[in-house]
């Protein structure tokens, strides 16, 4: 298991410094000037050149891209260009909200995704599987921000029960929090579960025709055991790798979730500094989802290895 532990380790160092190349360098490749946004109004050629020295805009780009990542590696991710708040505490400020989003989202991922894809293995072409299959196909499909929009329409312009956007803390006002956050958390609950209810489904399906469990049939076990105690344990091995990687994805940030309904977590913070040319954040932010969906895949092996026995060595 340290083996395995040091091999991923040494995956994910690379991969993370490839990560930080390529957000460094592909924003450089956006139109426009940071110093002009900054200097507003008043853009005097003295004014421009001193926001671009004190920024380090005048250096060549290796000096740009290696100032960054040495203060970054010490856990100094600069000022916001936009703000002049320094990007750490912005970033403490959004995590919770993109951490509460994504665990809500993935409960009811997971509470729709596993009971339809175990049904519809059970039940493989009845009118339930095409039911269920038709579902999965639907989350797969359909937009993210046009399902938000018809939310919006139908819960908060039509039957005015939930609000239609906006942010209320936990614990200011936990009732308001669950409001606020129920249409976005569905939005996105929706499309994991789709997935989660396809591979739960694809993995039902392999397993039953396993011997083992032709085995426990013919012991003579109810199918109730048979299902549960056996052919469910193996075949949510798979889906319990992919429920974690899908939440190393909701926790990158739902960019047009977020934006949809005012949601102020990671995905809206990318948005507004990509619009607003404010380099440092996008690499904060970037590089900080990076590391949190590395962080989820190898949770995700360490699951797969304790749940399967043969990987343990």
């Amino acid at each position: 298991m340290i083996n395995f532990l040091a091999g991923r380790l040494a995956v994910a160092v690379p991969t993370l410094l490839l990560v930080s190349i390529l957000v460094f360098g592909l924003q450089k490749l956006l139109p426009g000037d940071p110093a002009l946004a900054l200097a507003g109004e008043d853009r005097s050629p003295e004014i421009i050149a001193f926001l671009r020295a004190k920024y380090q805009f005048d250096q060549p780009l290796p000096v740009q891209y290696w100032s960054w990542l040495s203060a970054f590696v010490q856990g100094d991710f600069g000022l916001s260009i936009r703000t002049r708040l320094p990007i750490g505490t912005m970033i403490a400020e959004k995590l919770p909200v993109t951490i509460e989003l994504a665990t809500l989202s993935m409960l009811i991922a997971v509470a729709i995704g596993i009971p339809a894809g175990i049904i519809a293995a059970l039940w493989r072409g009845s009118i339930l599987d095409h039911a269920v299959s038709l579902f999965g196909l639907a989350g797969l499909s359909i937009p993210s921000f046009w399902l938000g929009i018809m939310l919006i329409l139908l819960f908060s312009v039509s039957l005015g029960w939930l609000p239609s956007g906006g942010y209320v803390p936990f614990f200011e006002n936990p009732l308001g929090n669950l409001k606020t956050m129920a249409m976005p958390s569905l939005v996105l609950g929706a499309a994991s579960g789709a997935i989660i209810m396809r591979h739960t489904r694809s993995s039902m399906l392999t397993v039953l025709k396993q011997d083992f469990v032709r085995t426990a049939r013919a012991k003579g076990l109810s199918e109730h055991v048979v299902v549960v105690r056996h052919a469910l344990r193996n075949g949510l091995i798979p889906v319990v790798t992919l429920g974690t990687l899908q939440f190393g994805q909701l926790l990158s940030g739902a960019v047009l979730t977020e934006q949809v309904f005012g949601i102020p977590g990671f995905g809206k913070m990318i948005v507004d500094g990509v619009f607003s040319r404010d380099y440092a954040v996008v690499q904060a932010v970037v590089m900080c989802a990076a590391g949190f969906f590395l962080l989820m895949s190898l949770l995700a092996d360490l699951a797969y290895a304790a749940l399967n026995p043969k990987l343990r060595g």
